[in-house]
């Protein structure tokens, strides 16, 4: 009969490690298959969690008590907040870490965590029960292993290939092997499977690199945690440093495309949009003389540099060449070649919002398998599948979803099973239409409670939560009732209009004037708040004029589908469209704003941009 667990899942990457975390923080007996216990959290590409849009689903993933925040505090060697000079809702926070510390966090959270066990085996194939679902997880040593759900998360495993130059050879990652027997197992059940490809740069030996030669970056001090539960970052910090490429090195990549396997034919699958190979940037950009470079370490023992900005599948010789034009790295060493790989991935209109798939019941994807590409998707969508086949497996019917009004990580499902991919999905900031909502430093306040719900969080950060919700909504309530006159605001160094109107605390607080100082001469009782509290209050207080503004156009924008696009419009030319949805848009010249939103890929946001442009221009209705 074989051993039973609640949740097993497959794959110990980052979705893996979250989903079977989340599984066992639910009560479900969970089983962790991964082919190496030495590659738990394996950052298989660049070695930093978070970033704009990304590191908004870092903070979602903390909220509900997942692992990759603690784990990127605890490895982290250099901090950021990207966007900072911006207003909260697109600030991005982001952490470079050791790869071997985060390998030993992550490894360290999932021991810890209760009726969760780990073992090592490489699954090649699952047993469907008389009802179409999934019965049990069958593996390469002949074991077989029942349960209630299971989650597959494969990464680039699935029928993956290495391709460097004319050298192709089948492989999950480097070092790897592609995993055959589950994928041939998956495409068995009738599912819906495409090629996709990703790559990867040359490592640097950075004790070869002419740090001199570029310029240095050091990270932000003192340094912001990722997770909401870290209280400070205590570990040692380290400098990256920023080169370009050069005309030179634009000319080596022309007169080699033909052995870029990108352009030659050889790789068919699609690529990242927003994380393009050197060879697609010198192509798709010919008038553009560098692109940057970021040269980050890998960690505090180890000399190897992830030249972030170049991915390439280039031949060796050309790679060599190539590191030699740029700046700072003529006598740079590499110490692997960069690659692509191509890989299986299953269509996500094939699952429902709980990422169960629909025609094979208890079976839940996550990850890179689902067409995304990034750490942070991964984890987000990793934790979902783990909450929702738990509770599957205990014999619930109602999914655990979040809404695109909600999380990024509802834009992300939502995005995924109604509109699928056309290329490796990546969150960006301008996908969410609700984002000035959905901002990363309030993601415990919109998440947590739901997650608590859920049973996915424990009893410390529930304890946290509640004691620091109940401070802010008394701080919003204060500031809402806390009123003075313009006198009263001026004799305190306020700059507001003298037209005799009351204004509260949180009236005020949305002026651009309204600084430290006077602020605290005016509403004395400021000064006792906890930074993290007063932050939210003047968060709050920053969006609520646009909030409202952005309700309405909500509500115009569904009174206005039948809102005619003229036929030669300049989808270019339209402020707030990103480039994806200018080509889209091109693409598909839609007549009207309704069918511009069932084109494939367009999200509201753009929708939201596009209906505020026609009303500008003045379009008749039909």
């Amino acid at each position: 009969m074989g051993p039973f667990f609640d949740v097993v899942v497959v794959g110990g990457g980052h979705a893996g490690a979250e989903a079977a975390a989340a599984a066992a923080r639910c009560g479900a007996r969970t089983l962790l298959l991964t082919h190496r216990l030495d590659a738990l959290g394996e950052m298989s590409c660049n070695p930093a969690i978070g970033g704009v849009g990304k590191g908004h689903l870092v903070r979602e993933v903390d909220a509900l008590d997942g692992l990759m925040a603690r784990a990127a505090d605890a490895a982290g060697i250099h901090f950021k907040l990207l966007n900072r000079s911006k207003g909260p809702a697109v600030r991005g926070p982001r952490a470079q870490a050791d790869r071997a510390l985060y390998r030993t966090a992550i490894r360290a959270l999932l021991e810890a965590t209760p009726n969760l066990t780990i073992r090592p085996a490489t699954v090649e194939g699952l047993e469907r029960a008389p009802d179409g679902g999934i019965d049990a997880v069958l593996t390469a040593d002949g074991a077989r292993v029942r349960a209630g759900a299971v989650v597959v998360t494969a990464g680039t495993f699935l029928r993956g290939e290495i391709h460097l130059g004319p050298e192709r050879r089948p492989a999950g990652r480097h070092g790897d092997p592609a995993s055959l027997g589950l994928a041939l197992s998956l495409a068995a059940l009738g599912l819906p499977v495409r090629r996709l490809k990703t790559g990867t740069p040359p490592r640097l030996d950075g004790r070869t690199i002419d740090w001199a030669a570029v310029d240095p970056q050091p990270g932000d001090d003192p340094a912001e945690p990722l997770s909401w539960m870290t209280d400070r970052i205590t570990g040692p910090q380290v400098a990256c440093g920023i080169t370009a490429t050069t005309p030179r090195t634009h000319a080596i990549i022309r007169a080699n495309l033909g052995r870029a396997p990108v352009h030659s034919g050889q790789i068919q699958g699609p690529g990242p949009r927003y994380c393009p190979s050197i060879e697609d940037k010198v192509v798709r950009f010919a008038e553009r003389e560098r692109h940057q470079i970021f040269l980050e370490p890998e960690g505090l023992d180890d000399p190897t540099v992830y030249p972030n900005g170049i991915s390439t599948s280039l031949p060796r010789d050309v790679q060599e060449a190539v590191i030699a034009s740029i700046p700072g790295l003529e006598r740079a060493r590499i110490l692997r070649h960069g690659y692509a790989i191509e890989y299986d991935h299953l269509d996500p209109r094939a699952l429902r919002p709980s990422l169960e798939v629909r025609s094979v019941p208890r079976l839940f994807l996550a990850g890179q398998v689902n067409g995304t590409t990034g750490y942070e998707e991964a984890a987000a969508q990793g934790l979902l599948a783990g909450v929702n086949a738990a509770h599957r497996a205990g014999g619930g019917t109602d999914p655990r979803v979040l809404l695109r009004t909600q999380a990024y990580a509802g834009v992300l499902v939502d995005d995924l099973t109604t509109q699928g991919v056309t290329e490796p999905y990546r969150m960006l900031t301008a996908r969410a239409e609700h984002r000035l909502r959905l901002r990363a430093d309030n993601a415990t306040l919109r998440l947590t409670d739901t997650g608590i719900a859920w049973g996915c969080v424990g009893p410390e950060r529930a304890a946290r939560h509640r004691a620091f919700a109940a401070a802010v909504a008394d701080a919003l309530a204060r500031a809402r009732s806390d009123v003075s006159t313009p006198a009263a605001l001026a004799a305190s160094g306020l700059a507001v209009n003298q037209d005799g109107i009351p204004r509260s605390l949180l009236e005020v607080l949305s002026l651009p004037a309204a600084t430290g100082p006077a602020l605290d001469a005016a509403f004395p009782w400021l000064r006792d708040l906890a930074p993290g509290v007063r932050a939210q209050l003047e968060a709050e207080a920053l969006y609520a004029p646009y909030l409202s503004r952005q309700a309405a156009e909500f509500a115009a924008l569904e009174r206005e589908e039948r809102l005619p696009i003229p036929e030669g419009i300049d989808f270019a030319a339209i402020a707030g469209l990103s480039t994806e949805m200018r080509q889209r848009l091109d693409a598909a010249r839609p007549a009207t704003l309704g069918s511009a939103g069932r084109v494939p890929g367009v999200t509201p946001a753009a929708l939201v941009a596009l209906a505020g442009h026609l009303r500008r221009a003045g379009a008749p209705t039909r």
